[in-house]
């Protein structure tokens, strides 16, 4: 496996949410405001609920790692407060308290269908649901966007750059061209649905609105594209170092992701081979390339053969289902009599799946960066870089 290792700590209306990212080079410089875009861009999306608009204002603390901007070879720890957690002393306190009558009021005992409520419970032997969703929370992705960011710092002097699209809300879809996705990137970030298309964006909007008053949810699709792979990243010789597993490992880990494809996904085994497998051709100018000068005519592979990265995009798709917290819920069980009553509700987002896309780049960007480590491995930025370099002068000669 690779060599960066991501673990993240927090609860939702906790103090702060924290991550340790361990195994970056020394030398990486980051760029706050980059870091900070990305925390923007989590919190945007039309649909979003009032936290995302008004309460969550994230902002990077890096504590530890960092040294005048430029990593020292040491773990990475980045911190985000959570600015309301003022509101909620008494209730998410680390610390014993003696009067429990306000973390007695927000008990939760009702699970939500779809959630990790009554699962969470039953397994860690909880009685209030609050110890459970308030981990299973979306809100720990904003340290994995973080950490994203930084993988994002890693890559781009590779030359390698992540992006993303939403493809579906609800019943609209716009229908993602198989390659050259990358045309589509601009027109994607301006939209507050994140899609290109802005006919299909506006029906996509009016699928929230309908959601919205009918007091439910929607969920949707995305695809995460890279640009800029070298060939060789992954490996094909044993199943956990495949790095289309591995992808979809870290995009199927996203909260309420149910589904992942690679290139043509279910598509692929709808069609005959000759219309799946990409023809191979070389272009003796291109020699110098990440991939030695060969081709592919098409890209239904979605940049990878084998497990392999084989020089063309990277094409990431997801499929996330609706949010579980609906604002008419749907029929549960009372945990402490087993009467049937409605589910909890806490304030939620309508539909986010324009967010659940920009936390995928950073989960494949982070999955990319690891790969990098395990192929070219280094101490420091000038020696991973020097890896690079080597490895394309390598294929130039093939």
């Amino acid at each position: 496996m690779g060599r960066l290792r991501l673990l993240t700590a927090g609860e939702s209306h906790g103090p702060k949410m924290a991550a340790i990212l361990e195994g970056l080079p020394a030398g990486l410089r980051i760029d706050a405001a980059l870091v900070e875009r990305d925390m923007v861009r989590r919190l945007s999306g039309y649909g979003r609920g009032f936290r995302s608009r008004s309460i969550e204002r994230d902002k990077v603390v890096f504590s530890g790692g960092l040294r005048f901007g430029e990593t020292i070879g040491a773990p990475l720890l980045m911190e985000v407060e959570n600015v309301d957690y003022e509101k909620w002393r008494g209730v998410m306190e680390a610390e014993p308290v003696i009067d429990r009558s306000k973390a007695d009021a927000k008990a939760i005992r009702r699970p939500r269908p779809g959630h990790a409520d009554l699962v969470g419970a039953l397994k860690y032997g909880r009685t209030d649901l609050r110890d459970v969703l308030e981990r299973a929370s979306a809100r720990s992705t904003v340290v994995r966007v973080a950490a994203g960011a930084v993988a994002r710092a890693f890559l781009r002097p590779l030359g390698v750059e992540v992006f993303s699209l939403v493809t579906r809300i609800g019943p609209v879809a716009w229908e993602a061209p198989d390659a050259e996705l990358t045309a589509h990137r601009d027109a994607a970030e301006a939209s507050d649905v994140r899609c290109p298309d802005a006919e299909t964006a506006a029906a996509m909007r009016a699928a929230i609105d309908t959601a919205q008053k009918a007091g439910d949810t929607l969920g949707g699709g995305f695809v995460v594209g890279v640009t800029g792979l070298p060939t060789g990243l992954g490996s094909y010789v044993e199943w956990d170092r495949k790095l289309d597993g591995r992808l979809a490992q870290a995009v199927m880990s996203i909260h309420a992701v149910k589904a992942v494809e690679i290139g043509l996904g279910v598509e692929s085994g709808h069609r005959p081979g000759s219309a799946v497998h990409d023809e191979i051709a070389f272009d003796a100018n291109q020699r110098r390339s990440g991939s030695g000068g060969f081709l592919r005519r098409t890209n239904h592979a979605g940049g990878l053969e084998g497990g392999v990265t084989n020089g063309a995009e990277l094409i990431v798709r997801g499929t996330m289902k609706p949010i579980a917290t609906l604002a008419r819920p749907l029929p549960s069980v009372n945990l402490d009599d087993k009467r049937a009553e409605p589910a909890a509700y806490e304030r939620s987002d309508v539909c986010a799946v324009p967010a659940c896309a920009v936390i995928a780049e950073a989960a494949v960007a982070f999955c990319i960066a690891d790969a990098v480590m395990e192929a070219y491995g280094g101490d420091t930025m000038e020696d991973v870089l020097a890896q690079h370099r080597g490895r394309t002068e390598r294929y130039g000669r093939s």
